[in-house]
């Protein structure tokens, strides 16, 4: 299932010559990736919280491509590449309003913490259950980000 939403560029997002900040590509794409959970699979966060179980980012691989100007449409979307036994690789791409040109492409690794020790943890069983079904399995077939990129930019 493509998951996807389309988002507005704002002023304070930019820097004086209309670009997109680097760091706010990433803001962007994770609060997609909030919104693609609640819209299309009825997960919130808050609900998550309430159970106890919250993720942390361990590490971005982004690479940015096109700039992103103020007051620009963008299609952001995203796709569970691989649900570990206590992390999940998230890949978030960035495109125009067509979805012709790419942006940027981040790969985020989460890690799973129990809120009641503040530690990381397992994912606890009711939570594999709901998240193995949205495996991308056609993403899978990528060992890296440019690997993936590779194949993005030829079509």
């Amino acid at each position: 299932m493509e998951l996807k939403t389309f988002y507005k560029i704002r002023f304070s997002d930019c820097d004086p010559f209309k670009h997109l900040n680097n760091s706010g590509y990433i803001d962007y794409m994770l609060n997609a990736r909030e919104d693609h959970l609640l819209e299309f699979h009825d997960i919130s966060m808050t609900s998550l919280y309430e159970k106890g179980s919250g993720w942390m980012v361990s590490k971005h691989e982004i690479t940015y491509l096109n700039s992103a100007y103020y007051n620009e449409n963008v299609c952001i979307q995203s796709g569970l590449i691989k649900l570990g036994d206590d992390s999940l690789l998230v890949e978030m791409s960035m495109w125009d309003e067509d979805q012709k040109q790419l942006k940027a492409l981040l790969w985020t690794k989460f890690i799973h913490i129990n809120l009641k020790t503040n530690k990381r943890n397992k994912h606890p069983y009711w939570f594999i259950e709901l998240a193995s079904g949205f495996e991308d399995k056609a993403l899978q077939q990528f060992g890296s980000i440019n690997e993936r990129l590779a194949v993005l930019l030829k079509q």
